[in-house]
């Protein structure tokens, strides 16, 4: 079995990325990569297609259940494959380098860089409800803001981990709070409104569907752990621990909020409400709209820090195989960061930033993109079970062959139903993998030596 040493060693970078994330680190990562805005504006869209609180308990449950299945199925990968990149890495090795670099490619031009655009605009926005700002202002606040967590993640993977701890120890408090408050303090009566019809013109399974596309990308994110297993202390442990704790206490959290959401408000305000969680504490607390800006404000710039974090080892680790531009796999001599693959990803978000202005007309075609890369990887535990049936696994998937299964099925009705009621932003993830298959074959052919 491959110990860290040897991990470090069958990486063929001059300067080595550096080992000094701990468990409760990437704990931190894998958490506060889920929990960014999504669970405070995604609750008024899935009330809007489920107005029964049975019903928005369920599409969170399966949610929270979905993401655990997708945990306890990438552990063993990120046991068996404790490299940095993470899943671009699983691919690859599953089903050849064009698989992994797609999954690179969507995630550099689309996924990481929007979210990291549009959680810089939400928090310029909820700053602004503390400072005046203008439009202009909102802008200038939301680049600074991403120069600023650039900055902290290229001085040293450690302020990063700091970085991510911090924060996302702060928004699960504020969580915590909202949770204590509508538990304790709101009406479980509540529970009793709304209406067990789906308002959605389709059945009921499309209107489930559609309600999965805001908890799935509310719940997305604990992937972002086995990116930076290159960097873990003892990864073949760590990586796996990581994935399953963090997505246990993230659905824990979703389903818990949403129950105090359902106790302070009634459904059908919850989907006319733009900002649930302040609307819902004001029931309670009149004036706490300011400190529920500062928590939401808080929890979108550590998400943004830690896509910062993470996401750039995906490319360093492309960049490494020879298959991306050669100079993101500089890591810098004394911080021991990939400083170039950090510093890609943040100017490529302040460019959508400034193109765009909000990342919200995207986020469908993001999570089926990002759904049909899920899929497959899920698909690679059985692959690999045949493939490297003699591979060392620290750690198996739990309830193997079904938990998995479990995964790939709910997946594959998400990405149809995806496709079915929202073909203009399915097609347009489609249409952005095609392009990525054209510059991949451009790269074989004319080298990566940009």
């Amino acid at each position: 079995m491959m110990n860290d040493k040897d991990v470090d060693k069958c990486n063929s970078m001059t300067v080595q990325l550096k080992r000094e994330i701990t468990l409760y680190g990437l704990t931190m990562v894998a958490i506060g990569s889920c929990i960014g805005s999504g669970i405070f504006l995604t609750p008024s869209q899935i009330a809007q297609y489920l107005p029964s609180p049975l019903y928005i308990l369920l599409v969170w449950t399966l949610g929270g259940v979905i993401a655990l299945a997708g945990a306890l199925t990438f552990a063993e990968l990120g046991s068996m494959f404790p490299q940095a990149g993470g899943v671009y890495g699983y691919l690859n090795k599953a089903y050849g380098p064009i698989f992994g670099f797609l999954y690179g490619w969507s995630y550099l031009f689309i996924i990481s860089s929007g979210a990291i655009a549009a959680l810089a605009i939400a928090f310029a926005t909820y700053l602004a409800v503390l400072v005046p700002l203008d439009e202009r202002g909102i802008t200038i606040v939301a680049v600074i803001s991403i120069i600023c967590v650039t900055l902290v993640n290229i001085f040293r993977v450690k302020a990063g981990e700091v970085f991510a701890s911090v924060f996302t120890g702060l928004k699960l408090a504020g969580i915590a709070a909202i949770v204590v408050v509508g538990l304790f303090m709101g009406d479980p009566e509540l529970l009793s409104s709304g209406n067990t019809a789906s308002t959605f013109g389709g059945s009921l399974f499309n209107a489930f569907g559609l309600a999965l596309v805001g908890v799935l990308w509310s719940y997305g994110g604990w992937q972002h752990a086995t990116f930076l297993a290159g960097e873990a202390i003892n990864p073949r442990r760590t990586v796996p621990r990581a994935l399953i704790i963090g997505a246990a206490i993230v659905a824990l959290a979703y389903i818990t909020i949403n129950l105090a959401y359902l106790f302070l408000l009634p459904v059908d305000e919850i989907a006319a409400s733009s900002s649930v969680a302040a609307d819902a504490v004001r029931t309670i607390y009149p004036f706490s709209g300011k400190i529920i800006a500062v928590m939401i404000a808080v929890s979108v710039i550590g998400t943004a820090g830690i896509y910062t974090l993470s996401s750039p080892r995906l490319y360093y680790a492309m960049a490494g195989d020879r298959v991306f531009f050669k100079g993101l796999a500089r890591v810098h001599p004394r911080f021991r960061t990939p400083v170039n693959a950090i510093l890609l990803q943040s100017a490529w978000a302040i460019f959508l930033l400034l193109l765009w202005g909000t990342f919200e007309d995207v986020i469908t075609y993001v999570v089926f993109t990002d759904w049909i890369f899920f899929f497959l990887v899920a698909v690679s535990v059985f692959v690999f079970r045949v493939k490297k049936k003699d591979e060392p696994r620290p750690y198996k998937t739990w309830g193997y062959p079904i938990t998995p299964i479990v995964f790939i099925v709910c997946t594959f009705l998400f990405v149809v139903n995806t496709l079915i009621q929202k073909p203009l932003q399915a097609w347009a993830g489609l249409i952005l993998v095609a392009v990525g298959i054209i510059i991949y074959f451009c790269f074989r052919k004319f080298g990566a030596n940009s």
